[in-house]
């Protein structure tokens, strides 16, 4: 596995942490725009895509520690994190599909969960 302890560089593009709301409305409006379904089914559909990320987290896992013995290492730890942050902003657009105020949902529920994990005030 990967060092966890040295974050990565920030690649040259990638949108600064204080974009990060801005990149999410963006995605979120290009999706609107494009989406072939609508309505409700487009909404569900939108929370299902979650779930469709998460099991490609885990096609990777199994893949970077080579746990199918007919397929052997398939994926690397940097598909790994890739897969990550795949599910992290599919979940991001999917709560600014439930609200157009993701950010003030987001940072309430963040607070509450440091509140009640680490007993931060």
């Amino acid at each position: 596995m990967s060092d966890h302890t040295t974050p990565a560089p920030a690649p040259t593009g990638a949108p600064a942490p204080a974009d990060l709301w801005d990149t999410v409305d963006a995605l979120w409006t290009w999706l609107e725009t494009h989406q072939p379904v609508g309505g409700e089914a487009g909404v569900l559909l939108r929370m299902l895509k979650l779930s469709e990320e998460a099991g490609e987290v885990a096609q990777a896992v199994i893949g970077a520690t080579g746990q199918n013995p007919r397929k052997g290492t398939t994926h690397t730890w940097d598909d790994v994190q890739a897969e990550l942050c795949d599910v992290v902003i599919t979940a991001l657009v999917a709560l600014r599909t439930l609200t157009p105020e993701p950010r003030e949902v987001f940072a309430r529920h963040l607070t509450a969960v440091a509140k009640r994990s680490l007993g931060t005030p």
